[in-house]
């Protein structure tokens, strides 16, 4: 079992060759990331594949699975989980007066301040269909509703995300036995993609970088783990600001298997391991210049960081390669 990750770090620092006057100053550091709450709005019309993909990234039945014609989630949803708070949004598309009644909660959410006057919500995933040929309703979603409601940030607050990609094309080109899409199906997500980005783009000058993925799904017996789950947690915690980043350490799934199946453009293992290494680095330069005095080089940009902080990113680093390979 992982340890609390903010227990962890005031260990390390209580347990550090440092005079008291050092540890006061790191842990003044420490206390305020580990006061930081970090707030995600994830939307997307019914059937999408949210709750799916909740429960795939965070490795418990978080969000309930709906069943049936109607929609179980009318309201926003709130699902807290240490320092990180889901907030589960339906999307359009139940019907004009259900719709209108979920875009101005959607918007009240956005406009929503947190106690230092600043957006309540800090990153918006909406989630799309790939199982779907017509996206008309998302555009409306995310061009009128989500988008003009994210402020002059807006770029950096919304990502696009389109599940069930092994349905699209209707599942015909799906590889069931190495659980990814084969060449054609491959065009044909990217082409959706590029298509989804550029629809955008056009209708509110937004630049959006939208992934494919699978959040998988266990039906009986049956079983199909997720597809670019890794590359959309990657993704998700690069637009997420560096000082909330460590709220989802505690909370990912620690099942590797929902992990390991993604496409081979990048190494999002990586990419993961260095967006928690520059909270990290954030959290040592806020403890001012102790790092300096005990300290050595350490990170990929040869920032200086003191022994405490190091043993913390160690650690960190060491979990999460466990996980994620």
């Amino acid at each position: 079992m992982r340890k609390n990750i903010y227990n962890e770090i005031e260990t390390i620092i209580n347990g550090a060759n440092l005079s008291e006057s050092e540890k006061t100053q790191l842990m003044s550091a420490f206390i305020k990331l580990k006061n930081e709450k970090l707030n995600i709005l994830i939307t997307g019309g019914t059937g999408c594949g949210k709750s799916s993909t909740i429960n795939a990234m965070f490795g418990e039945e978080v969000a309930k699975v709906g069943v049936g014609v109607d929609p179980e989630t009318m309201e926003i949803e709130k699902y807290t989980l240490g320092n990180m708070i889901l907030w589960d949004s339906p999307g359009l598309g139940d019907g004009k007066e259900a719709d209108t009644r979920h875009a101005k909660n959607i918007i009240k959410k956005l406009n929503e301040k947190d106690e230092n006057g600043n957006a309540l919500i800090d990153l918006v995933l909406v989630i799309l269909d790939g199982s779907s040929r017509d996206f008309g309703t998302a555009y409306e979603l995310i061009n009128q509703v989500i988008i003009p409601n994210l402020g002059k940030d807006r770029t950096d607050r919304i990502l696009v995300a389109i599940n069930q990609a092994d349905m699209a094309m209707k599942g015909r080109n799906w590889d069931f036995e190495n659980n990814r899409p084969n060449a054609e199906l491959t065009e044909f997500l990217e082409a959706k993609a590029e298509s989804v980005k550029r629809r955008i783009f056009e209708a509110t000058g937004v630049k959006t970088e939208p992934i494919y993925y699978s959040a998988g799904y266990t039906d009986g017996e049956l079983q199909q783990n997720p597809y670019n789950l890794n590359k959309l947690y990657s993704y998700i915690l690069r637009m997420t600001p560096t000082k909330k980043r460590l709220a989802y350490y505690d909370n990912i799934n620690s099942d590797a298997k929902v992990w390991k199946d993604n496409d081979d453009l990048r190494d999002y293992s990586k990419e993961i391991k260095n967006s928690y290494m520059e909270t990290v680095m954030e959290f040592a330069e806020t403890g001012g210049s102790i790092g300096e005095r005990i300290g050595g080089n350490f990170g990929p940009v040869g920032k200086v960081l003191g022994k405490a902080v190091g043993t913390f990113v160690g650690g960190v680093v060491g979990a999460i390669a466990g996980l994620f390979g």
